[in-house]
């Protein structure tokens, strides 16, 4: 199983301010367990909110672009993980040791293939997800 683990953004992310060289170490070491777990995928922190933008769709599908700031810090992600492990519970075990002083870590599990099986019923949808997994085996 996969799973997004989502750091929250908080005032201090969104004023630009960024992690001490101190953090840095301390979760540079954490992600150096993680690794060296075999679990890890992908992990990064974000700029604040301010260096991007979001897109709205209307119902019709029609886009309309929203740049950054953004007024909600608590909403916003401020970084994230992606682990491969066999379980929630592992999952939230791995990261009740992550080297946060305050702060929210939200664990969500990534949709995999089999997920859709209920509503791919055709042979462009099953190939769609059969390129999509060939995709995944490369990252």
């Amino acid at each position: 199983m996969r799973f997004m683990v989502i750091v929250k953004a908080n005032k201090d992310s969104e004023a630009g301010k960024l992690p001490s060289e101190q953090e840095l170490i301390e979760m540079g070491k954490f992600n150096d367990r993680l690794i060296a777990a075999g679990v890890m995928l992908a992990g990064e922190g974000l700029l604040s909110s301010a260096k991007g933008a979001k897109i709205r769709f209307t119902p019709d599908g029609k886009p309309s672009v929203i740049d950054g700031p953004f007024t909600e810090a608590k909403e916003l992600v401020g970084g994230f993980w992606i682990v491969r492990t066999t379980s929630l519970a592992e999952t939230v075990e791995l990261f009740s040791g992550a080297p946060f002083k305050g702060g929210e870590l939200e664990i969500r599990q990534v949709a995999e293939s089999a997920d859709f099986d209920s509503v791919v019923k055709t042979d462009e949808g099953r190939a769609m997800l059969a390129a999509e997994d060939e995709f995944r085996k490369g990252s």
